[in-house]
């Protein structure tokens, strides 16, 4: 009843400050009257915080706000030892239990990429099938999912409800089975790298859209990077995914961006450019013309070549945000020209907020996950090269989403 974004607290935080406010009329001494007013500001700043937490829409739970605030969200996920898996080339065998055969696996690990260097929590999902015998040869596919600035793996899980949102649409057949990857992208909730590759600093952009995906393929039962790979995001992870995607159309076949935006932002970077420094404001492409160019997705979009096969994409916002609704506009038509028929999502009476991303998880999992488990269930794709390109075609780029309850079963690759 008395949760964060419920009538009745902030009913009780207005009755106490009023109580309090009495209280500074009526005492008669003048250390009560300083220390009522002094007690008077706690739930003056909890209803401004609370306020901001229900315009937003994040917290709907004490534990969550809690376990995200204390960095403790991922308590509850079982931890895998990092390191584990490597460079062996065999999956990583994890001890399976009834549970997981109905409900699936959430773990987390630590994963340390060989070329940026940089190690960072990576929570991953694996859906029920994974340990369903009928499942047993099936590499499944993978899809990505980026979080926004200030936020980290496992606001996925706790603020925005995957996991039980994924498993009831699998319950229904209204979604394929997938693997579902959450890596940490900034380093730090004081940091907002939009997962680029800074020049004089991290290479986050390496992290995020090779060395994980990486790690993920060579340590679990999935399938390698490209037709078979989607990538998403939320806020800055929606830039991020759609920034990510059209730079890899070989490793991502299908991009998510909720609430996201197609230019790049100033980074929060840390200072010297190594993990743990003092966050400090830059555009980290100051006086690289092209390099901004190259990562800034409404622009770039219009520079790729007409032979190169771009991620089909999912857009979503909040109508009462105009930013998000004009950018989400903006990008579409520009995709349409490549893609005709671009999914797209807006939620009315809603703004950047938690509320939207919770909301587009569904339709977006619905169209994604069904048309990936059908590319894992074509043939090898054919090769061929562009000039300074290597391009990935399928068999028939454009694939119907399947009605509802009618998923494939799996086959062996």
């Amino acid at each position: 009843m008395l949760e964060p974004q419920s009538t009745a607290f902030f009913v009780l935080l207005m009755v106490i400050f009023g109580g309090l406010l009495v209280w500074v009329v009526m005492a008669k001494q003048v250390v009560f009257r300083v220390l009522a007013a002094c007690l008077a500001f706690i739930p003056a700043m909890v209803f401004g915080i609370a306020a901001v937490n229900k315009y937003y829409d994040y917290y709907q739970t004490w534990s969550a706000a809690f376990n995200d605030v204390t960095g403790q969200g991922g308590a509850g996920i079982s931890k895998l030892p990092a390191g584990l898996g490597g460079n062996a080339g065999a999956e990583i065998s994890i001890q399976s239990t009834t549970e997981d055969e109905q409900f699936g696996h959430l773990f987390q690990t630590t994963i340390t990429g060989p070329v940026s260097h940089l190690t960072r929590t990576v929570i991953v999902y694996l859906p029920p099938q994974y340990f369903q015998p009928a499942y047993k040869h099936y590499k499944f596919p993978a899809i990505e999912l980026l979080h926004g600035s200030p936020g980290q793996p496992v606001t996925w899980v706790n603020v925005l409800g995957l996991v039980p949102t994924y498993q009831s649409l699998l319950a229904r057949n209204e979604a394929a089975p997938a693997v579902l990857v959450m890596p940490d992208t900034n380093g730090g909730l004081q940091y907002g790298l939009q997962c680029l590759n800074d020049p004089h600093g991290l290479q986050d952009m390496t992290f995020v859209a090779r060395e994980v995906p990486q790690w993920v393929y060579t340590n679990l039962r999935v399938q390698s990077l490209g037709r078979d790979w989607g990538v998403a995001g939320y806020s800055e992870g929606g830039y991020c995914a759609a920034n990510i995607g059209l730079q890899n159309p070989n490793r991502f076949s299908f991009v998510g961006s909720m609430s996201g935006y197609f230019a790049p932002l100033k980074s929060k970077v840390p200072e010297n450019g190594r993990p743990g420094g003092r966050p400090h404001i830059v555009n980290v492409f100051a006086g690289d013309p092209p390099l901004q160019l190259l990562n800034t997705p409404i622009r770039y979009i219009q520079h790729i070549s007409p032979a190169v096969e771009i991620p089909q994409f999912f857009l979503a916002a909040g109508q009462a945000d105009p930013g998000d609704v004009q950018a989400l506009a903006n990008f579409q038509q520009l995709v349409q020209l490549r893609q005709p028929g671009t999914q797209y999502f807006i939620l009315k009476g809603a703004g950047h907020q938690a509320r939207v991303w919770r909301a587009a998880l569904t339709p977006m999992l619905r169209w994604m996950t069904p048309l990936l488990q059908q590319n894992a269930m074509l043939p090898p794709p054919t090769q061929s090269r562009l000039p300074g390109k290597k391009v990935v075609r399928t068999h028939g780029r454009k694939i119907p989403l399947q009605p509802h309850g009618t998923v494939p079963p799996p086959r062996k690759p």
